[in-house]
Protein backbone atom coordinates (compact mmCIF):
# COMPACT_ATOMS: atom_id res chain seq x y z
CA UNK A 1 0.00 0.00 0.00
CA UNK A 2 1.27 3.28 -1.05
CA UNK A 3 0.42 6.41 1.03
CA UNK A 4 -0.25 9.71 -1.40
CA UNK A 5 -0.18 13.04 0.85
CA UNK A 6 -1.56 16.57 -0.76
CA UNK A 7 -1.89 17.57 -4.27
CA UNK A 8 0.53 16.95 -6.71
CA UNK A 9 -0.01 20.91 -8.03
CA UNK A 10 0.77 22.65 -4.68
CA UNK A 11 3.02 20.45 -2.70
CA UNK A 12 2.57 16.46 -2.68
CA UNK A 13 4.14 13.47 -0.94
CA UNK A 14 4.19 9.64 -1.40
CA UNK A 15 5.19 7.04 0.72
CA UNK A 16 5.89 4.25 -0.96
CA UNK A 17 7.81 0.67 -0.41
CA UNK A 18 10.36 -0.51 2.00
CA UNK A 19 13.54 -1.21 0.27
CA UNK A 20 15.37 -2.44 3.19
CA UNK A 21 15.11 -2.26 6.65
CA UNK A 22 15.69 1.17 7.16
CA UNK A 23 15.19 2.80 3.21
CA UNK A 24 11.71 3.54 1.72
CA UNK A 25 10.65 5.13 -1.41
CA UNK A 26 9.55 8.85 -0.91
CA UNK A 27 8.31 11.00 -3.87
CA UNK A 28 8.24 14.80 -3.69
CA UNK A 29 6.19 17.22 -6.12
CA UNK A 30 5.66 20.78 -6.11
CA UNK A 31 3.90 22.78 -8.57
CA UNK A 32 3.58 19.92 -10.94
CA UNK A 33 7.19 19.22 -10.67
CA UNK A 34 8.25 15.84 -9.47
CA UNK A 35 11.39 16.49 -7.21
CA UNK A 36 12.94 13.40 -5.98
CA UNK A 37 13.45 12.37 -10.05
CA UNK A 38 16.92 11.89 -9.15
CA UNK A 39 16.64 9.71 -6.15
CA UNK A 40 13.44 8.69 -4.34
CA UNK A 41 15.41 6.22 -1.46
CA UNK A 42 15.42 7.81 2.08
CA UNK A 43 17.09 6.37 4.05
CA UNK A 44 14.22 7.03 7.02
CA UNK A 45 15.69 7.64 10.28
CA UNK A 46 18.21 11.02 8.96
CA UNK A 47 15.66 12.05 6.48
CA UNK A 48 12.39 12.02 9.58
CA UNK A 49 14.80 13.95 11.90
CA UNK A 50 15.13 16.64 8.63
CA UNK A 51 11.54 16.41 7.82
CA UNK A 52 10.66 17.06 11.66
CA UNK A 53 12.88 19.96 11.86
CA UNK A 54 11.77 21.39 8.73
CA UNK A 55 8.04 21.12 10.22
CA UNK A 56 8.86 22.50 13.43
CA UNK A 57 11.05 25.21 11.77
CA UNK A 58 7.74 25.76 9.83
CA UNK A 59 5.69 26.32 12.85
CA UNK A 60 7.90 28.57 14.71
CA UNK A 61 8.29 31.12 11.58
CA UNK A 62 10.95 29.88 9.42
CA UNK A 63 11.64 31.51 6.56
CA UNK A 64 13.01 34.73 5.95
CA UNK A 65 11.13 37.43 4.11
CA UNK A 66 12.08 37.94 0.80
CA UNK A 67 15.82 39.30 0.84
CA UNK A 68 15.54 42.09 -2.24
CA UNK A 69 13.04 44.42 -2.08
CA UNK A 70 10.91 44.28 -5.17
CA UNK A 71 12.32 41.47 -6.65
CA UNK A 72 10.04 38.44 -7.64
CA UNK A 73 10.28 35.07 -5.36
CA UNK A 74 12.29 33.71 -9.11
CA UNK A 75 14.16 36.89 -9.09
CA UNK A 76 15.35 36.70 -5.61
CA UNK A 77 16.20 32.90 -5.92
CA UNK A 78 18.53 33.84 -8.77
CA UNK A 79 19.86 36.72 -6.91
CA UNK A 80 20.80 34.25 -3.60
CA UNK A 81 22.67 31.60 -6.41
CA UNK A 82 24.50 34.49 -8.57
CA UNK A 83 25.34 36.82 -5.41
CA UNK A 84 24.55 40.31 -4.55
CA UNK A 85 28.63 41.19 -4.24
CA UNK A 86 28.78 41.44 -0.49
CA UNK A 87 29.02 37.50 0.49
CA UNK A 88 29.02 37.81 3.78
CA UNK A 89 25.72 39.15 3.89
CA UNK A 90 25.11 36.78 0.67
CA UNK A 91 25.94 33.76 2.57
CA UNK A 92 23.57 34.22 5.45
CA UNK A 93 20.68 34.99 3.53
CA UNK A 94 20.93 32.03 1.45
CA UNK A 95 21.52 30.06 4.91
CA UNK A 96 18.46 31.59 6.00
CA UNK A 97 16.27 30.57 3.50
CA UNK A 98 17.48 27.74 2.42
CA UNK A 99 14.43 24.75 2.52
CA UNK A 100 15.70 21.01 1.77
CA UNK A 101 18.45 21.68 2.93
CA UNK A 102 18.91 18.68 5.18
CA UNK A 103 16.33 16.11 3.82
CA UNK A 104 19.07 14.24 2.38
CA UNK A 105 20.28 12.72 -1.03
CA UNK A 106 16.37 12.38 -2.02
CA UNK A 107 16.92 16.26 -2.30
CA UNK A 108 20.52 17.11 -3.01
CA UNK A 109 19.64 17.62 -6.76
CA UNK A 110 17.75 21.14 -6.06
CA UNK A 111 18.58 24.31 -4.70
CA UNK A 112 15.54 25.40 -2.77
CA UNK A 113 14.62 28.26 -0.53
CA UNK A 114 11.70 29.69 1.49
CA UNK A 115 10.50 32.79 1.22
CA UNK A 116 7.66 33.74 4.09
CA UNK A 117 5.65 36.79 4.32
CA UNK A 118 2.88 35.98 7.40
CA UNK A 119 1.42 32.13 6.80
CA UNK A 120 2.53 32.22 2.97
CA UNK A 121 5.44 30.24 2.02
CA UNK A 122 6.96 30.50 -1.60
CA UNK A 123 9.03 27.51 -1.96
CA UNK A 124 11.29 29.06 -4.78
CA UNK A 125 13.68 25.33 -6.60
CA UNK A 126 15.92 24.86 -9.60
CA UNK A 127 17.64 21.62 -10.88
CA UNK A 128 21.26 21.77 -10.97
CA UNK A 129 22.78 18.27 -11.58
CA UNK A 130 24.27 18.04 -15.15
CA UNK A 131 23.23 15.05 -16.22
CA UNK A 132 19.73 16.14 -15.35
CA UNK A 133 19.57 19.29 -17.08
CA UNK A 134 21.19 16.78 -19.96
CA UNK A 135 17.99 14.75 -20.20
CA UNK A 136 15.45 17.28 -18.94
CA UNK A 137 16.86 20.78 -21.07
CA UNK A 138 13.84 22.49 -20.33
CA UNK A 139 14.46 22.80 -16.30
CA UNK A 140 18.11 24.78 -17.78
CA UNK A 141 17.75 27.97 -16.14
CA UNK A 142 13.91 27.47 -14.75
CA UNK A 143 13.46 28.69 -11.56
CA UNK A 144 10.44 27.03 -9.99
CA UNK A 145 8.06 28.89 -7.99
CA UNK A 146 5.49 27.38 -5.38
CA UNK A 147 2.39 29.62 -3.32
CA UNK A 148 1.84 27.60 -0.26
CA UNK A 149 0.27 28.31 2.97
CA UNK A 150 3.15 27.08 5.67
CA UNK A 151 0.02 25.67 7.75
CA UNK A 152 -0.82 23.16 4.79
CA UNK A 153 3.19 22.59 4.10
CA UNK A 154 3.61 22.08 8.06
CA UNK A 155 0.50 19.59 7.75
CA UNK A 156 1.73 17.66 4.96
CA UNK A 157 4.47 17.09 6.93
CA UNK A 158 3.25 15.79 9.70
CA UNK A 159 1.40 13.14 7.64
CA UNK A 160 4.42 12.97 5.96
CA UNK A 161 5.88 11.44 9.81
CA UNK A 162 2.93 9.47 10.44
CA UNK A 163 3.25 7.44 7.12
CA UNK A 164 7.26 7.34 7.68
CA UNK A 165 6.39 5.67 11.47
CA UNK A 166 4.11 2.76 9.75
CA UNK A 167 5.73 -0.39 9.33
CA UNK A 168 2.73 -2.05 7.49
CA UNK A 169 2.44 0.59 4.50
CA UNK A 170 4.28 -1.78 1.40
Amino acid sequence: MTVFLGDRGGFAVEVGEWAGPALRRVDLWAAGQWLTCDDDTAFVPQFRIAVADTADRLRTGHGAAAPFAGLSAAAAHRRLIAGSGQEEQDDVLRRRSQFFDRWGPTTDNLMAFAFRDGDRLELTWQFWREEHLRSHPEHVGVVFVLDIQATEMTSILDELLAALDRRDVS
